[in-house]
């Protein structure tokens, strides 16, 4: 028999979730019942109550998982789940704990990550709540969470006496709740055996070994051992040659575990000195991929746009399925909207969030996904492909020239004062040094499937030779406010798409900085990062 303790709390007032959950230092976690009382709000937001209910429940490994692991399964005795399924030691990308979630029909999951941000004692934590769909909670899911939160008065949880163990496979009892700990892996990989041909990638890679080098980095995220069971163990490639960074680590190794030229810098390096023909890594919760060759950087824009278009002939589950249409978000360039037009397929412009793309998904309009921010996805889980047909790509389309700036941990009235600044901008009709303003937007979207409407997404600035730039605040990071600058150009002359990226954007960023006065608010002569 299982003891049930109510206690009492004290409300917090930020503890309202985003598309990616709650997101903060470890330490905020850490305060008293911070942590108890954002669960507590969850149990009582479950869809159709929580009695009774079944969630999947893991992370990506960084640090303060198991602590908040107990707490969940402490809570979810009290709250009469009846079931929670958990991958050994709790290890689950996004995606994969995304398809366990579908295939197993259950009620929602609770995903432990901060996704790209670092871990360690001093970083970041998240939790976040997904629902039966497999996708991140709707806003007025998250909406109803943070009401509970601010008036919380009462805790109740199981008064277990020991640490509950989960590395092992099987099911145990917690009074009246069963928990199942399953491989984390081999549904994720039967699933990716259904949408791609294995046979053909691995006949590939083993009749090139001597001549075509990959190398994965898992950045020290929980994709290294979805990337040691596929690339070692199905297709036979060499641990040692093939694969870096693979070993999952609370803190990620030190390192900011996102994959773009930043800080991904170790394998940008190794590709470069030992010309690699295809390298790929991946950010801590496996929902985030880079792709680059020993000649190019493949750009997140562009990869999504060249899975689009191969998709029918390349990837067997859209030779078996078709393709009902394409999206992107609204900062990512237009390299999809191209294809979509050539292809004669139904496309979307949304904002930042995969909560949208899932609201198209489920109503079948849209197969295939991206985010400039190194996340491609299709309506059965996120997939990352081999790019190497890059240069082919551009002689069809042309060449969207993209590049993004991030200003981390800004000051949030400044980031605020900046973007009002751009509202308040009265510049359409004029001329920044040959770039003539068209338009001024305060990007909003109404949902074509529920009809919501969500407002003040981002501004963009239009031109008229279709050059464009985003600013738009990114909802994250932990701490302070990042702001993201996007900066997009067109080309459709051969002579200039193997021009440098940031050589072709040189005079638009010029122009981009001088509009928004982005130094000037920020006080930063340089970004954090650039990609």
């Amino acid at each position: 028999m299982v003891e049930l303790r109510t206690v009492s709390t004290q409300p917090y007032n930020d503890q309202k979730p985003g598309t990616s959950g709650l997101r903060k230092r470890v330490k905020v976690f850490q305060q008293q019942n911070y942590t108890e009382n954002f669960i507590q709000a969850v149990m009582e937001t479950i869809e159709g109550g929580s009695k009774g209910a079944t969630l999947v429940v893991g992370g990506d490994g960084r640090y303060y998982l198991d602590e908040v692991m107990q707490i969940i399964i402490k809570f979810s005795v009290a709250a009469g789940i009846k079931k929670l399924i958990v991958p050994q030691h709790g290890l689950v990308s996004t995606p994969a704990g995304s398809h366990l979630i579908r295939k197993n029909k259950t009620t929602g999951g609770i995903l432990l990550t901060a996704s790209h941000n670092p871990g360690g004692p001093d970083k970041d934590f998240g939790i976040k709540y997904n629902v039966r769909n497999g996708g991140p909670a709707p806003e007025n899911v998250t909406n109803k969470i943070f009401d509970i939160s601010k008036s919380l008065k009462k805790l109740t949880y199981a008064d277990l006496p020991d640490r509950v163990d989960y590395s092992q496979i099987g099911s145990q009892k917690i009074g009246d709740m069963e928990i199942q700990v399953i491989d984390g892996i081999d549904d994720y990989v039967a699933l990716m055996k259904e949408i791609f041909d294995f046979d053909a990638i691995r006949c590939f890679l083993q009749t090139n070994k001597d001549t075509f080098k990959l190398l994965f980095d898992g950045m020290h995220g929980v994709t290294g051992i979805y990337g040691e069971r596929l690339f070692v163990k199905e297709f036979g490639l060499p641990k040692e040659e093939s694969l870096m960074r693979s070993t999952p680590l609370s803190d990620f190794g030190g390192e900011h575990p996102d994959p773009n030229l930043t800080y991904a810098h170790e394998l940008v390096e190794r590709v470069e000195k030992e010309k690699i023909d295809f390298g790929a890594a991946s950010d801590g919760d496996g929902d985030r991929n880079m792709v680059l060759g020993k000649n190019a950087f493949v750009t997140p824009s562009d990869s999504v746009a060249v899975i689009a278009h191969y998709a029918r002939e390349a990837i067997p589950y859209f030779r078996k399925n078709g393709i009902n249409g394409l999206a992107r978000s609204m900062p990512t360039s237009r390299a999809l909207d191209l294809v979509a037009e050539k292809q004669q397929l139904e496309h979307f412009e949304v904002p930042t969030g995969w909560k949208f793309f899932g609201n198209l998904m489920d109503a079948g309009r849209c197969s295939i996904c991206g985010e400039e921010s190194f996340g491609t996805g299709s309506d059965h889980v996120r997939e990352k492909d081999g790019v190497w047909a890059i240069l082919e790509h551009y002689k069809i389309y042309g060449r969207n020239f993209f590049t993004r700036y991030d200003y981390e941990e800004v000051d949030s009235e400044a980031a605020n004062n900046l973007i009002q600044g751009l509202r308040d901008l009265n510049i359409v009709g004029k001329n920044f040094d040959g770039f003539i303003v068209s338009d001024v937007e305060d990007f909003e979207y109404r949902d074509p499937i529920d009809g919501s409407v969500s407002s003040h997404q981002g501004m963009i600035v239009k031109f008229k030779d279709g050059s464009r730039f985003v600013v738009r605040l990114s909802g994250t990071g932990a701490q302070g406010a990042t702001i993201r600058l996007y900066i997009e150009k067109y080309s459709n002359n051969p002579s200039e798409y193997a021009t440098d990226t940031q050589q072709a954007l040189e005079p638009l960023i010029r122009v981009a900085l001088d509009i928004s006065r982005l130094k000037q608010y920020t006080g930063r002569e340089k970004p954090t990062v650039i990609t």
